[in-house]
């Protein structure tokens, strides 16, 4: 899945702390409806909130735990490339290099204190100091500085370019504008502030200590105080060969790992191997700073998600999170509880078809045509026969920012949604297509595959829309979300995949403006800018309810794409092993692995 951006929004198929992504729930209340979950987790320590349970002192277990991602799309050490920045790569990713702050199970923010402390000291301009752990160390020994954190806003200052081409290839790219000096403070030292052009209601995720500096500055030819002080001076022409090996740098071949003095990180875990075609591996950083991981190996398996439940069984795999559907929810069952812990709950993931804006693409210039598209795909369906068997209590999604489960769901909704697209209208859409010229027109819709509930999905459309005058053609591809890919190319005319949601503020804006990273369909709406450029600009709730309503209304009279439903969460752990959670938010049931450890 394809994750939102980093500073803003992750495609499923990634997290916080480095990678973070969300959904934005316009307006009061969007932290007041919390996601239901159901788990029979077991326990070292019963958690007491949503954020990391306290273990008290954590000596590392000699043993080893595996988890499944799905597939091997581990793509580079650096996952904030809109190639790497995906579900897939940050499982891996997110284990080794962590932020001020992480995502608890119901997308409230926690600060992680391991790593330092941030609070706003000013209002006026907004203005937020950081103070950076005294211990913390990469783990080749280098101090963490606030040089570091200057590598992270360069990364993102679409105004450090070669001619219109921002220098570095970052799936976010407007920290520059929010932030115009960047991290104010001694760049080896450990205090820096942030002064922003406008409030930023998600300053507290900030992507602010994302890569090693001296790693970068040093492949660029640089000293470190040379490369801050170019970054700072907006010396692009200086930055140029540190930002080739940024965006290229760290990208990773299956069975091949990075040289290890190229890839130090700064969390509780580090690579250790990889065999191709069947795991990651990665091993305890004896150098952390902070809480020590509770188990010395984590072994991230690529097991297809039809095979998950039987090595879940086998003892292949200790964790898995696969598709939710209903035959694995009954598989899982049948194992008993002697053997498996079930964990389910809501998602803050949600599933929709995009269409293509590229030049040249069937629906790009044709309201008419989308109109027709959404008349025939048949949501309903899709919800009763995939959703409900898992979430009775699931509805058809008709808002992007804003799920079902939440308060503030029926309010944006009754005004920017009038139901046109409720039923399917086979003759309607018909009428349409017949006029447009279009009968016989191929659809390609392009997904990640192997996915059975997508393939479902795409086998449900076809059969309804097929009869409208389309003719639907399955896009399943396994290089769907690929460098250079067909969602990258463009070959599709409709894109089905999920956006993982956090519950950020401003995470759409990276997804729906115009020219941003993730607006993989090309979409531009002037409206749309305005309105996000208004949210994004202030922290007065009511205007972020306000401009959710018009952002949500102007998607939908344009047809951007269609929203279809709230992903049901299902995990599944061994009997055996503590402190595994469920949690609603991207980073997905592995996202506290490094408290997983097996009992006595």
């Amino acid at each position: 899945m394809r994750l939102k951006r980093i500073s803003k929004a992750v495609a499923v198929g990634a997290a916080l702390g480095l990678v973070l992504s969300a959904c934005a729930p316009g307006g009061e209340g969007n932290t007041d409806a919390s996601p239901s979950s159901e788990s029979t987790g077991k326990f070292t320590v019963e958690p007491t909130n949503t954020g990391l349970a306290d273990l008290g002192d954590i000596t590392t277990k000699d043993d080893s735990i595996s988890y499944s991602v799905g597939a091997e799309d581990f793509i580079s050490y650096n996952g904030l490339t809109p190639e790497s920045y995906s579900t897939y790569n940050s499982a891996v990713v997110d284990r080794m290099l962590v932020g001020f702050s992480y995502f608890g199970t119901d997308g409230k923010i926690y600060p992680n204190e391991d790593l330092g402390t941030y609070e706003v000291v000013s209002e006026d301009p907004m203005t937020v100091k950081y103070t950076i752990n005294p211990e913390a160390k990469w783990s080749d020994g280098t101090d963490i500085t606030v040089a570091d954190a200057v590598l992270a806003w360069a990364t993102q200052n679409v105004n450090l370019a070669k001619g219109d081409t921002p220098l570095f290839n970052s799936v976010s790219q407007d920290l520059g504008d929010t932030v115009p000096k960047g991290p104010e403070g001694d760049p080896m030292g450990k205090e820096f502030t942030l002064t922003y052009a406008n409030p930023d209601p998600d300053y507290a995720i900030q992507v602010l200590m994302a890569q090693p500096a001296h790693v970068v500055a040093e492949q660029g030819g640089l000293s470190v105080e040379e490369f801050v002080e170019a970054a700072r001076a907006g010396d692009s022409k200086k930055l140029e060969k540190a930002a080739e090996f940024w965006n290229t740098g760290w990208n990773t071949k299956p069975g091949t790992l990075p040289d290890e003095a190229l890839v130090p990180v700064n969390g509780p875990y580090k690579l250790s191997s990889w065999e191709p075609g069947q795991s990651v591996t990665l091993v305890a950083n004896e150098n952390y700073y902070g809480t020590p991981a509770a188990t010395k190996e984590l072994v991230i398996r690529f097991a297809a998600p039809d095979t998950m439940v039987q090595a879940l069984q086998n003892g292949d795999i200790d964790v898995i999170e696969p598709q939710a559907t209903v035959d694995t929810l009954a598989q899982l069952e049948a194992l008993g509880e002697e053997t498996v812990q079930i964990h389910t709950g809501d998602s803050l993931t949600w599933e929709h078809l995009d269409f293509n804006f590229g030049d040249g693409a069937l629906f790009a210039d044709n309201l008419e045509l989308r109109k027709a598209f959404a008349m025939c795909v048949p949501r309903q369906q899709i919800v009763d026969n995939l959703i409900k068997p898992l979430n009775p209590e699931a509805e058809v999604m008709n808002a992007r920012e804003v799920f079902t489960f939440q308060d503030n769901y029926d309010d944006i909704v009754s005004t920017s949604y009038s139901g046109q697209y409720d039923e399917v209208d086979i003759e309607g859409a018909k009428e349409i297509v017949d006029a447009e010229g279009a009968t016989g027109k191929k659809v390609r819709i392009g997904y990640s595959s192997p996915n059975p509930r997508r393939t479902e999905q795409v086998a449900m459309i076809k059969s309804s829309c097929d009869q409208a005058g389309f003719e639907i053609v399955d896009g399943g591809d396994a290089k769907f979300f690929a460098p250079g890919g067909s969602l990258e190319r463009g070959d599709f005319e409709v894109a089905l995949f999920a956006w993982a949601g956090s519950g950020q503020i401003t995470s759409g804006e990276n997804i729906y403006a115009t020219g941003k990273p993730q607006n993989y369909g090309q979409y531009s709406n002037k409206e749309v800018d305005a309105a996000w450029n208004r949210l994004v600009t202030t922290l007065d709730t009511e205007v972020h309810l306000e401009e959710t309503k018009n952002i949500e209304k102007l998607l939908w009279d344009d047809l951007h794409g269609i929203p279809v439903f709230a992903h049901p969460g299902l995990g599944a752990s061994s009997a055996d092993v503590l402190n595994v959670r469920d949690t609603a938010t991207q980073g997905g049931i592995v996202w506290n692995a490094e408290q997983w450890v097996r009992a006595e």
